[in-house]
């Protein structure tokens, strides 16, 4: 998307979101305040990951974004977000099988059912 200003006696094209102001300006003014952006080449994939949800972009586009102090990380594209499972440990399994009689399949799907909370997956096996 591009805005259009008028000066003088021209039209001027300008990317839109930058308040009408100069590319080249701003950049400048950018330099003169100490921050350095620069876009990551051929990003494939950037995944947030969060305790119970990941958010993935596929077709990220991420620029560095360097100012005195602290850097930042600018993302543009389109997310997803998908669950996360919590592990379930090998030794839970084991524990939630032995003590139900059940096999270890039965337990690990009642554990995954329970979040990993191994009493209740005990009791919801031993019903």
């Amino acid at each position: 998307m591009y805005i259009y200003t008028s000066g003088e006696n021209n039209m001027a094209k300008r990317p839109a979101g930058m308040g009408g102001m100069n590319p080249r300006a701003m950049n400048q003014m950018m330099k003169q305040m100490g921050i350095k952006s620069d876009e990551i080449a051929d990003v494939e994939q950037v995944i947030i990951r969060t305790a119970d949800t990941d958010i993935i972009f596929d077709d990220a586009n991420v620029t560095k974004v360097a100012a005195p102090g602290m850097t930042t990380y600018q993302i543009v594209g389109t997310p997803y977000e998908v669950p996360r499972e919590t592990p379930i440990p090998d030794e839970d399994v084991a524990l939630v099988a032995e003590q139900t009689g059940k096999t270890k399949d039965e337990a690990m799907a009642a554990l995954k059912e329970t979040g990993g909370d191994l009493a209740e997956a005990i009791l919801k096996l031993s019903q």
